[in-house]
């Protein structure tokens, strides 16, 4: 299993031990935000090295902002009219990196909105009253800080970037010529029809496979922990074809 949480890697010491532990394979990662177009584009970057002191600065970074980000979030939703504070995320979500997910769970746990999706809709989604806009880097420059890391760059469920035909083509493009090796193409999200096309833009333009549940804990509660919805599965050939490449792009 690859542990590639939201722009940290805060967790991947834990991970490693209780792995070691387990008898599991773990390939230490991270899920870098990044913005093309418009749109939110999640670059996972497998192998990577915690240490890196670029990577490290970025990531530091991205968590400092996200903790103001939060309270202004908060701030907003205080003037809609919502009985929330910072103080009251905290302890309901101890040890976690808050995020929307977390803000909107709260909302609906506490009985002042009916489910996470309609949050999202009318208060915390992109351009929504009490969103706020959070520092990006481009698809490619997530690919270059990633190899520049140790690790292999892989575009993620590439469908849930909601690019028209031919942008998501470009991306792909300019993320290969920066070096990414593979595309997520196996995903708890994706139609047959999904997984299909996706299977096709990875066998034309020369990339490899990855596959991913997108577990994400209490705050995606359909999803378990490698099978998805139930029916998600992932060959080991993936792995195997994505270690060799970075075996062989690091030797």
């Amino acid at each position: 299993m690859a542990l590639t949480d939201h722009d940290t890697m805060d967790g991947i010491e834990e991970a490693e031990a209780a792995a070691k532990e387990l008898g599991i394979e773990l390939i230490p990662g991270v899920e870098i935000s990044t913005e093309y177009h418009g749109r939110e584009i999640h670059v996972l970057g497998y192998y990577v090295s915690q240490e890196y002191p670029r990577m490290k600065a970025m990531l530091e970074e991205f968590r400092d902002f996200r903790t103001t980000r939060n309270e202004r979030m908060v701030e907003r939703l205080q003037k809609e009219g919502f009985s929330i504070t910072m103080d009251a995320l905290l302890e309901k979500f101890p040890d976690s990196v808050l995020t929307r997910a977390h803000v909107a769970r709260y909302l609906c746990e506490t009985g002042q909105l009916p489910d996470i999706r309609t949050v999202f809709a009318k208060y915390l989604g992109e351009n929504c009253c009490c969103y706020i806009q959070r520092p990006k880097i481009s698809p490619v420059e997530a690919v270059t800080l990633i190899l520049e890391a140790g690790g292999i760059a892989v575009l993620a469920h590439p469908v849930l970037c909601n690019l028209p035909e031919d942008e998501l083509r470009q991306m792909i493009v300019e993320m290969k010529q920066a070096g990414m090796c593979g595309l997520e193409a196996v995903y708890s999200e994706n139609t047959a029809e999904d997984e299909a096309h996706m299977r096709g833009l990875a066998e034309e333009y020369g990339l490899l496979l990855s596959g991913g549940s997108d577990f994400h804990g209490n705050n995606k509660p359909d999803i378990k922990l490698g099978v998805g919805k139930g029916n998600l599965f992932i060959p080991y050939a993936f792995l195997q074809d994505l270690k060799e490449h970075w075996k062989q792009a690091h030797e």
